[in-house]
């Protein structure tokens, strides 16, 4: 609300913008997947949902609103893959070996061990931990994120951390 009462008017989310934001949102897909192939795909299906129509935002929030659209990219994934049949993959077809140069093996697999440790959070947990040490947010930003208040972000980032380092442990 302005001084005079009113709310503040919404504004066209900028697409020329979005750029700027796919870093921090990668990180926080690879957090919420586990792995870096599956995090690409949910930031591509984001930005595909959020391109698809015009979006009005208030204020400044194209952070807080693209964690959320990611977010629920991800339950929505989460949930059409409960509902189809499991299969299992045979060990011939084990995923091949990471090839790409650019990134040194210990800090991929050092990485790769963080990220699996955080997508394995119960959900409640894993999104507080992506929205403030992935994503970058800030309790209050997170707290407006995902629809709660800034002391229950607090207390789920504690448990989360507290889990992930008795995993890593």
């Amino acid at each position: 609300m302005t001084a005079a009462g009113t709310t503040t008017p919404a504004r066209p989310l900028d697409a020329h913008a979005l750029p700027d934001h796919v870093t921090r949102l990668y990180r926080a897909a690879w957090a919420m997947c586990g792995c870096r192939e599956d995090a690409e795909d949910l930031v591509q299906e984001t930005y595909a949902k959020v391109l698809a129509k015009p979006r009005l935002i208030k204020r400044d929030d194209e952070i807080g609103y693209l964690m959320r659209v990611l977010r629920n990219t991800h339950i929505s994934g989460l949930r059409t893959a409960d509902r189809r049949p499991q299969t299992t993959l045979l060990e011939d077809y084990a995923h091949p070996p990471e090839t790409r140069t650019s990134l040194r093996p210990e800090e991929a697999f050092d990485a790769s061990e963080v990220y699996a440790a955080i997508s394995a959070l119960p959900a409640q947990y894993r999104d507080a931990l992506v929205a403030v040490d992935v994503a970058g947010l800030s309790y209050k930003e997170a707290a407006k994120a995902l629809g709660t208040r800034e002391g229950t972000i607090m207390s789920r980032l504690y448990r989360a951390r507290q889990q992930v380092a008795r995993t890593l442990g």
